[in-house]
């Protein structure tokens, strides 16, 4: 009987999950060498590979350069036609090839040893060119491929971006490289507005809708049309003490006008501080139920920020 697609799926990702715990298990004994060696590089982490490989290079060369670790994937037929003129005696230069007898990486293996670059090498044979060539070996298990016919790179393309995930958060935690310095790499789409702080898009000073606690609620329901953010903050001495939301009208209906913003205010109103992440921000205004939040820093009110500009930065 002919296996349904869900358990063929099962099969193949059964197949690759094994061959990842076997390479954390057998984690090649080089790799700490090889995190010391690019931590201290001058230069630039120079990736290569072949048909997949080539792929899976160009994958670990972005995920790299976003990490802190200047990187650049190189094809191996250009490399032969000039840009070997690309990697300099300051990089380093790391190989991808499951057999380590790809013929298109001959060039590149020649030019490293001619010009004493460090050449790391990733495949799973220990006895092959490659291999033999290299400064490190990254050995990877000789797990079977999971394709039907056992020879279209899949076990082996998984393990070697695995590897690579694993080689570059080993760089990325050594180096330090923290959330502020991965936002300034991301700087657009929604990665980036993740990694916006508060203080990026609050608004501040005269935009803000404040009011003291003996502010009339005439008065306040001026201001709150005004701004425009359906809520009022009931400041005193530059410290926020209470806010004032739609809510809080309703509920005093009865004689809302003769009273004053102190005697409708929510007191000890939720609040963020400025240099809170923006999904943080998120986070507390659907926990809570509502669209805008105050920013305080140690007490005293600095912003405040609305749901519809976490929409606009696209976080929401």
């Amino acid at each position: 009987m002919t296996d349904t697609p869900s358990e063929i799926a099962r099969h193949v990702l059964a197949i690759e999950s094994s061959a990842l715990t076997r390479l954390a298990d057998e984690l090649p004994a080089d790799f700490d060498a090889v995190v010391t060696r690019l931590l201290a590089l001058q230069g630039r982490v120079i990736v290569s590979g072949m048909g997949k490989s080539g792929h899976v290079a160009n994958k670990i060369a972005a995920t790299l350069a976003s990490t802190g670790t200047p990187a650049q994937a190189v094809h191996p037929g250009e490399a032969s036609h000039g840009d070997l003129g690309m990697i300099t005696k300051a990089d380093a230069v790391i190989l991808i090839s499951n057999s380590g007898e790809t013929r298109e990486l001959a060039d590149m293996i020649a030019y490293c040893t001619r010009f004493e670059i460090p050449l790391i090498a990733v495949t799973k044979r220990a006895d092959s060119t490659l291999a033999r060539a290299a400064d490190h070996l990254l050995q990877l298990p000789d797990a079977p491929e999971a394709c039907a016919i056992g020879m279209a790179p899949t076990t082996s393309t998984t393990l070697t971006m695995a590897l690579g995930d694993a080689l570059a958060v080993a760089l990325m935690r050594h180096r330090g490289f923290d959330r502020e310095s991965y936002a300034a790499f991301h700087p657009g789409g929604t990665l980036g507005a993740q990694l916006l702080r508060v203080s990026a898009i609050m608004h501040r000073g005269d935009a803000l809708p404040v009011v003291t606690p003996d502010t009339p609620m005439g008065e306040t329901l001026v201001v709150m049309s005004a701004k425009g953010f359906g809520v009022a903050a009931v400041v005193e001495a530059g410290r926020l003490t209470g806010v004032i939301t739609d809510g809080d009208l309703r509920r005093n209906l009865d004689g809302l006008t003769g009273r004053s913003a102190g005697e409708v205010a929510t007191p000890n109103p939720r609040s963020i501080a400025p240099d809170a992440l923006l999904t943080e921000a998120l986070a507390e205004m659907n926990a809570h139920k509502i669209g805008a939040l105050m920013v305080t820093d140690q007490g005293r009110l600095v912003g405040l920020v609305h749901i519809h500009d976490l929409l606009r930065a696209g976080v929401a």
